[in-house]
């Protein structure tokens, strides 16, 4: 089973761990798109992948009901960064913007709220190793990730600095859904031949998030004694930033994005879809 391991996967680490599912499967981590194109060539059974990926390879890949990796608002993990305040994006017109390699999801719902909501066009680089790029060149940069966090609790911390705009939450503004960034997946000729695996990966995974929920305060505190983050970060970023579910609004959260991205709406997410966006109306 492959994961990220990055932050947004703790929580599913430490239920799987807690209620012994770990032992019944093989982690592996690795970035998003590695672990996306492993998944699709066979060698993973199941993974995390970033909902670009799925709605591109939707016909081979099955999105597992009920978890996914998202926000109903502001998550913190995904983020742009610039000089400029909410009210002036439409000022990044024709400046760089510099995009995530970690994180292809944030990259373009960066580039769908630029173009689609703020009128932006903007020439798109490859970030650097080093963010953030907006000190080596580029006007903006989109962060994912660990690093996201970081510049939020940065930003936090001082009153001067880059400008941070959570994309999550600029999409809840802009749609008032939330917004899916990762699914779990499995290939869907796997899940014909090996109904009982998947159906066991899937309880252990459900299992495992509705503990973390639980135990949020105590997964916090153990977080915190080896990542740079304090205990109160982890807690709300843990608690009540992330979500896991992948119910009726976060799956019309996915087809309103596939929609405005030109993305086929998976057949299984358009069946399971009741919930109309709201503001500006869905294309």
């Amino acid at each position: 089973m492959g994961h990220t391991g990055s932050l947004d996967c703790v929580p599913l680490y430490w239920g799987l761990a807690r209620t012994t599912a770990l032992l019944d499967v093989d982690l592996v981590a690795d970035t998003p798109d590695r672990l996306a194109r492993r998944l699709l060539s066979g060698d993973l059974d199941i993974a995390a992948v970033p909902a670009v990926t799925y709605l591109r390879h939707s016909r081979t890949l099955l999105a597992l009901p009920g978890i996914a990796a998202g926000s109903d608002g502001p998550m913190m993990s995904a983020v742009l960064v610039c000089d400029v305040g909410p009210d002036e994006l439409h000022e990044l017109h024709g400046r760089t913007v510099a995009l995530t390699r970690t994180g292809p999801t944030s990259s373009r719902l960066a580039r769908l709220l630029l173009e689609q909501r703020y009128g932006v066009a903007a020439r798109y680089v490859p970030g650097s190793s080093s963010p953030p790029s907006v000190r080596h060149g580029a006007d903006a940069e989109v962060l994912f990730g660990n690093t996201a966090l970081d510049a939020v609790v940065a930003r936090q911390r001082k009153a001067d600095g880059p400008r941070i705009h959570d994309l999550a939450g600029l999409w809840r503004d802009w749609t008032g859904l939330p917004f899916v960034f990762a699914v779990w997946a499995v290939r869907r000729e796997y899940a014909r031949h090996r109904p009982d695996a998947v159906e066991a990966a899937h309880r252990g995974l459900l299992a495992a998030r509705d503990l973390a929920r639980t135990e949020n305060a105590e997964l916090a505190a153990r977080t915190a004694r080896w990542e740079p983050f304090e205990e109160r970060t982890l807690a709300h970023y843990f608690g009540h930033t992330l979500d896991y579910s992948f119910g009726p609004r976060q799956m019309a959260g996915l087809a309103e994005f596939a929609r405005r991205t030109g993305h086929p709406v998976p057949s299984d997410v358009e069946r399971a879809t009741s919930v109309k966006p709201e503001g500006e109306g869905s294309h």
